[in-house]
């Protein structure tokens, strides 16, 4: 079918529609809902559509355009469940299962007849975020799926929901975290409901911030609310019984003044006025503590190298600090070394966030990029053992890169991948001129970074990009990673493939050095951090502040063909 996505953002659920939609056959085209109903009216117009699907929108549909055509709308919530915050408060209230609803768009919100629906078991302790991406994606698909089916039928016949109370939006009364009543349990519900947006506002060093992301702080105790210790850029604040680790912080805007946006807590905070006259004694890096973004274990010859940044980037000292780890690795006695975490994203390269945020963006992105660099090389001169990339979750531009470096890559098959940097001004780095055309050809590795579109799992192994799908759910994944990678240690065929690996390497590095490959790639990139005038800084700046585009991006348009 000719299918038009409507979406408010092409976010990570918007991504996994358009490309599971495209590995089933059919045509499916992107016009991004940006608050003009003419506009939006016109163009769905002229894509004429058999179906209009909105995985994703913070607006109304226009009446001319659902009372014109079939549209459906994923709903983030159960049939009856109704409101813009549905997700939000299940996760807040602790709830255990949740779903999603496929429905038709009427003139009430959310109110309209049911095309299919899906539920699922909601992790005690994931972060709205995260869950969106694993298993509420997930459900959304199968629901999406089973409504086209059910549609392109011309056999079924959708019902009305429930009826249900309207829930409103959930505001930052609502959220608001009372450090001296609340628990460790109530203050992680309600930073993980509002993890990655909005945030949790809160008042504290004399200034206004919203918290982003919380992890439980266990061994620390003091006054409710006071900052106890600092680690990897985030913050321990004191809760009544405990305390939590908050990883970044995005001050309130000021009435005119510039947006802002979420960096690593103690970024965010330094140079603040407050932290000097207000910070208390135990305001320093602890020696030890229950926080950490990187972990390395092993489980027989096999070792495990995981990693969890918010959002996915890597700043330069994430960078770096993982670099150190795998350099460590690489002296334990292992055959196999697995990289990524046990779910979500895997990376999504360079953090443009803290570049932003730099005194001077073009040497913090060269130094990111460096730092990144360096990190792949040491994976693609590990010659002694073999090294497989765990992608439980997206990844993107130099995180997708990174994972090539790796001698197998495993994803999970909800997974989202991006390989790509044209859509940030960007040529890219992480040697992917090198493993790119390597896995996939130098056509293919083209189309890839030209066409700058999603892919699902399954597309990017049938193109040689991916080695293993796993098909499980988000919290199974890590286990199942466990088990194949165990598996493969063990196989007799593992000192014969770690010799042709040398070999490999030995023969590739005669033709054409790492060195030359990483010094053209740098060459590009250093004339674009350098030029002020670079699309690059604009789109750095419109990403991080979330600005909307001025339009639906032309590439994204293309897919659906006009009329019948």
């Amino acid at each position: 079918m000719r299918i038009l996505l409507l979406a408010s953002a092409f976010n990570s659920l918007t991504q996994r529609v358009f490309a599971e939609l495209r590995d089933h056959g059919h045509f499916v085209a992107v016009e991004l809902a940006l608050g003009d109903d003419r506009q939006l009216t016109e163009a769905v117009r002229r894509h004429a559509p058999e179906l209009v699907i909105a995985p994703m929108l913070t607006t109304a549909l226009p009446e001319e355009v659902w009372s014109a055509y079939p549209c459906l709308i994923v709903h983030p919530g159960p049939p009856g469940d109704r409101g813009p915050s549905s997700l939000d408060r299940a996760v807040q209230q602790g709830l255990e299962r949740w779903g999603v609803t496929v429905l038709q768009a009427v003139a009430e919100m959310d109110a309209g007849p049911v095309w299919a629906s899906a539920d699922f078991t909601v992790p005690p302790d994931v972060g709205k975020s995260d869950l969106y991406r694993g298993e509420l994606a997930d459900a959304s698909l199968r629901a999406v799926l089973l409504a086209v089916e059910r549609f392109a039928s011309g056999r079924y016949t959708p019902v009305m929901p429930p009826s249900h109370t309207w829930q409103p939006y959930l505001c930052q009364e609502e959220r608001r975290i009372d450090w001296h009543r609340d628990s460790t349990e109530t203050v992680l519900r309600k930073l993980r409901a509002a993890d990655s947006q909005p945030g949790v506002l809160d008042s504290f060093l004399g200034g206004e911030w919203y918290l982003h992301g919380g992890r439980p702080a266990h061994g620390f105790t003091g006054t409710p609310g006071e900052i106890l210790a600092t680690r990897h850029g985030a913050v321990c604040r004191a809760t009544t019984d405990g305390a939590v680790w908050i990883p970044e912080l995005r001050p309130r805007r000021t009435p005119g003044g510039p947006t802002t946006f979420r960096l690593p807590a103690t970024l965010a905070l330094r140079g603040h006025r407050a932290v000097s006259s207000a910070a208390p004694p135990r305001w320093r890096k602890p020696a030890g503590g229950s926080y950490s973004d990187i972990t390395y274990q092993e489980q027989g010859t096999v070792g495990f190298l995981r990693f969890r940044f918010p959002g996915g980037a890597l700043n330069t000292d994430q960078c770096r600090r993982l670099l150190t780890a795998y350099r460590h690795a690489r002296t334990r006695p292992v055959d196999v070394l697995v990289l990524g975490g046990r779910r979500d994203f895997f990376s999504n390269g360079i953090n443009l966030n803290v570049i932003e945020a730099a005194p001077d963006p073009a040497a913090e992105s060269l130094a990111n990029i460096e730092a990144i660099d360096d990190l792949v090389e040491e994976i693609l001169t590990t010659t002694d053992r073999l090294v497989v990339a765990a992608l439980a979750g997206n990844a993107a531009a130099g995180g997708a890169m990174l994972a090539l470096a790796a001698d197998e890559v495993w994803c999970r098959g909800g997974a989202v991948l991006n390989p790509h940097y044209r859509l940030m001004g960007l040529y890219g780095s992480e040697y992917w001129t090198y493993t790119l055309p390597r896995r996939v050809g130098p056509a293919v590795a083209a189309r890839l970074t030209e066409d700058a579109l999603p892919l699902t799992a399954t597309a990017a192994q049938e193109i040689g990009l991916v080695d293993r799908v796993v098909e499980c759910a988000p919290g199974e994944f890590a286990e199942e990673v466990t088990r194949m990678a165990v598996r493969l240690a063990r196989s007799a065929a593992l000192p014969a493939r770690l010799g042709a690996k040398k070999t490999a390497r030995e023969r590739d590095e005669a033709v054409r050095p790492l060195s030359a490959y990483r010094a053209a790639e740098l060459e590009r990139m250093r004339a674009v951090f350098d030029d002020p005038a670079a699309p690059y800084h604009a789109l750095r700046s419109a990403f991080v502040r979330k600005r909307r585009p001025h339009g639906t991006p032309e590439h994204l348009r293309m897919e659906c063909p006009n009329g019948g």
